[in-house]
């Protein structure tokens, strides 16, 4: 592989790559491996709601703190 490709790509020595035949050529696609029980972080759903809560969060749809247990179930319920 062209130098140049591998500093543009920020490859480093021992990085996957998936070959994807296109038509009459090859391309190489960096990947990151995730640990498989991590994986659900990165699904689309679980994403969808981090989005959420950080909207919720920036326009301050916040609950408590509490002082006490009671308080924060009460809270829940409602």
């Amino acid at each position: 592989m062209p130098l140049e490709i591998y500093r543009r790509l920020k490859l480093k020595p021992g990085d996957i790559l998936q070959v994807e035949e296109k038509g009459d050529g090859i391309f190489l696609v960096p990947q990151k491996l995730i640990p498989r029980d991590q994986a659900w972080f990165f699904s689309k759903e679980w994403q969808a709601r981090e989005r959420e809560a950080d909207e919720d969060i920036r326009e301050g749809r916040l609950s408590g703190p509490y002082d006490n247990i009671k308080d924060l179930l009460k809270d829940l319920k409602s």
